[in-house]
């Protein structure tokens, strides 16, 4: 059995963990609520966003979606894996390393590279392989003109025709407990299958044709600032969850902790008493 000493700095070591993780899980309590509250704000529009596209697109000719809509024969992938910055939040990181992995393997003799956005996405993938790009600085500002840049910087990776296909990993927010990991294809815009769309009567102003133009590069943007969104929700549910087990393990811990220095205490005082007894007798003998 460990001595008393030994003891005691185990104790005050889980007591300073255990304050530590506590503080934590707050801080990710209250950032969640904020970002809760964005998320949940933001997809209404960006699922009407997308209806819109698809309906206006759904009559007219198959290529009227321009160079973001052209199927080509697919050679080189770039998957977008949307990381966080910091650890400690549980399997919310491995994910969607996993997953980006996975979707690698899939693309068997074929050219895939990585973008990035998240340090922890960065350092596991770039070890195997190509990072083309890191935008881990986006969360020092989140905002949608910031995801723009980096929206538009894939967008015209893929006009360009360094990429014939390009896929988001991300996890979805559901609730603080459960992220959903997501595989979405950014480009090329999938082709709309099943579903009736309705026709209705509408005079356009400007021509249909300009409008899914000019939406189409709206919508893409804010489907990456969405995929970030969520998984800026995603990462701070699954800290706040991380932290919670963590300080009731801790918590555990320090109670049996406790519990040994209690017992380790008492033998060692009726120890004392029975050599002070034992010490009193032989003088008395």
């Amino acid at each position: 059995m460990a001595n008393l000493k030994e003891i005691r700095n185990r104790i005050t070591s889980v007591s300073s963990t255990m304050q530590i993780t506590s503080a934590m899980k707050m801080v990710s309590a209250a950032k969640l609520k904020k970002a809760q509250d964005a998320i949940t704000a933001m997809r209404p529009y960006a699922e009407k966003l997308t209806e819109l596209l698809q309906n206006l697109s759904a009559t007219l000719d198959g290529d009227t979606g321009g160079a973001f809509a052209e199927q080509r024969e697919i050679n080189k992938v770039l998957v977008v894996a949307i990381t966080s910055n910091r650890g400690l939040c549980g399997a919310f990181n491995t994910n969607v390393i996993k997953q980006s992995i996975v979707v690698a393997n899939s693309y068997e003799g074929k050219q895939v590279d990585i973008f990035a956005i998240g340090k922890k996405g960065n350092d596991v993938l770039g070890k195997n392989y190509t990072v083309v790009e890191n935008k881990s600085a986006v969360y020092d500002d989140l905002t949608f003109e910031h995801v723009s840049e980096v929206a538009q910087q894939i967008m015209n990776m893929f006009e360009a025709g360094d990429y014939d296909k390009i896929e988001l990993i991300y996890n979805q927010f559901k609730n603080a407990a459960t992220q959903i990991v997501q595989r979405e294809q950014f480009l090329p815009l999938a082709p709309i299958t099943g579903g009736l769309v309705v026709s209705s009567d509408y005079i356009f102003e400007p021509s249909k044709e300009e409008i899914v133009l000019t939406l189409i590069p709206k919508s893409l943007k804010t489907q990456l600032y969405k995929a970030v969104r969520d998984s800026f929700a995603s990462e701070h549910g699954a800290r706040m969850t991380a932290m919670h087990k963590a300080t009731d393990n801790a918590t555990d811990l320090r109670n049996q902790l406790k519990l040994t220095y209690n017992k380790a205490r008492q033998a060692s005082i009726t120890g004392e008493i029975l050599e002070i007894v034992g010490g009193a007798e032989a003088l008395n003998g």
